[in-house]
């Protein structure tokens, strides 16, 4: 049900402001806004929409991620969290450049189609509290996580040993936590983890 209270500009610059310009309708109607004045604001120049339901400030600085933000906040902000390579990306662990934004969802959205260059990945048990961190404005998969799922979707061997290195050096994961990640898939990722690990600490 839309607000029906005067719009809180403050409200919706703040919100946006950590989401590199972009929000969605459903925020903008939290902040005070109904539907018609969105499409107004659109209209006027005020806000760019850049599909159904997402916008951006007009007058917003470029960020770094915004495509990881606006991909994230097209899909679903509640549900979805940016990971694999992706994550190792906004984390600085690897030397990755993703050729695609991978996010991990419920298995329930599996019917529901990709955006263009957007790579959904289902899980029965998506990362939640302690698995997941807020970088950037966006959910993220933790480091540890991140660095596993990578390793099974197949990244590079060099990239998972340095980001699991990296991700140690900064603090950013324990070795129980990176252990934890790599037995939930077992075989080369774990293989791969534990090298890492063991290096760092004989290191």
């Amino acid at each position: 049900m839309e607000a029906n209270r005067k719009p809180d500009d403050n409200k919706l610059f703040s919100l946006a402001s950590q989401q590199a310009g972009y929000f969605t309708a459903e925020q903008a109607i939290a902040s005070g806004y109904s539907r018609q004045l969105v499409s107004h604001h659109a209209l006027q120049g005020t806000f760019i929409r850049v599909r159904r339901g997402l916008y951006r400030l007009t007058k917003f600085p470029p960020s770094p991620y915004e495509e990881v933000i606006a991909a994230w906040l097209g899909f679903d902000p509640d549900k979805a969290v940016v990971s694999h390579e992706t994550a190792l990306q906004i984390f600085d662990l690897a030397d990755v450049v993703p050729t695609t934004i991978h996010l991990t969802v419920p298995r329930s959205y599996r019917s529901r189609k990709a955006p263009p260059g957007v790579t959904v990945h289902t899980v029965l048990k998506p990362p939640r509290y302690n698995g997941v961190v807020v970088r950037n404005g966006v959910r993220v998969s933790a480091p540890a996580r991140a660095i596993a799922d990578a390793a099974a979707y197949g990244t590079a061997p060099e990239q998972i040993i340095r980001a699991a290195r990296e991700a140690l050096r900064r603090g950013l994961a324990t070795r129980a936590e990176l252990l934890a990640a790599a037995r939930r898939h077992g075989g080369r990722p774990e293989k791969l983890i534990r090298q890492a690990v063991a290096e760092v600490r004989t290191g």
